[in-house]
């Protein structure tokens, strides 16, 4: 009998543990409810005990974690009515502020501060903004702008939660309106090709031209080399002309120069020479040698012809 007690008391004991025994997981925190109240402990990651049916153990997450809003409406300043599919937004919450919001939005915090606020911030955006400008023109600054919108307010509502990143899908708009932009793309996407493709036209005009510009400016440079080289040449031809001319003229003056120097001095050497010996001497040299001798049987008189005028 005592066996059977002492059985019960430590399978009672067993269940109670093990219902008083509970783990948090890495990147939560644990939070507890005595009575309906949420106790200001707050646990970290491991195993921790409590008490059984007094107290309740809610696990909240302090990692990111992204929220997920699906087929979201819109509906445009135009009164166009769309869906967004999937809006996400990546958050993260404090673990220095789980006990102040949870006290202030339950466990399920992300509830009123993250899914109706998105629903609540969509509609801001698309009832001030045409279709044109939700679908197309202004869809890459939705994310941006619903980002901003809900930082702002958590700042104010729920300090500690923080909005990472906004990533909206393109809009389900109505089938008639979507083939309609479908067709407006595909003309745009044919003007953008026949942009493209007289800018290509444009950049092979403008590249031949410039080669030819290019052809021309060579053929001209080595025109004017070549006349600059003809140039040099005839100048050079010329230089060497007149170096010569003047080497000729300066050896014909040096000859003149040479022939006068000698005729002088014959001419003063003649006049140094004109005394009365030497024309005597010259005289008698001139009679001597236009003598006359002659043979024979009759043998005449010997005439000298002179200054003595002859006997007749």
């Amino acid at each position: 009998m005592l066996t059977e007690l002492a059985f019960g008391l430590l399978a009672a004991w067993i269940i109670i543990f093990s219902q008083a025994l509970h783990k948090i997981d890495e990147g939560h925190v644990g939070v507890y409810y005595r009575g309906g109240a949420l106790l200001k402990s707050v646990s970290g990651p491991g195993y921790h005990l409590h008490v059984p049916l007094l107290t309740t153990v809610k696990s909240v997450q302090v990692t990111l974690q992204t929220d997920e809003a699906t087929n979201v409406p819109c509906g445009t300043s135009g009164g166009v009515m769309i869906y967004f599919d999937r809006i996400e937004v990546v958050n993260i919450l404090s673990q220095d502020s789980v006990y102040a919001i949870v006290k202030n939005y339950t466990v399920e915090y992300d509830r009123p501060l993250i899914f109706n606020k998105v629903h609540h911030e969509v509609n801001q955006f698309c009832s001030s903004h045409t279709l044109q400008e939700v679908y197309i023109d202004l869809f890459d600054k939705i994310d941006e702008e619903i980002k901003n919108a809900l930082q702002s307010d958590l700042l104010k509502m729920a300090p500690g939660l923080f909005v990472q990143a906004v990533r909206v899908t393109k809009p389900k708009i109505p089938e008639a309106i979507r083939l309609n932009y479908e067709m407006m793309e595909a003309e745009k996407t044919k003007l953008l090709v026949a942009h493209q493709t007289q800018k290509v036209v444009e950049k092979l005009a403008e590249t031949e031209r410039k080669k030819a510009v290019i052809e021309a400016e060579k053929i001209a440079q080595v025109a004017l080399i070549h006349q600059k080289q003809m140039i040099t040449e005839k100048e050079t031809q010329k230089l060497l002309n007149q170096l010569e001319a003047e080497s000729n003229l300066a050896t014909e003056k040096s000859k003149a120069n040479a022939e006068f120097y000698k005729a002088e001095k014959q001419a003063a050497s003649n006049k140094m020479l004109l005394t009365k010996e030497y024309l005597e001497l010259q005289k008698i040299q001139a009679i001597a040698a236009n003598n006359k001798i002659f043979y024979g049987d009759s043998i005449p008189q010997a005439f000298v012809l002179g200054n003595t005028p002859a006997n007749d």
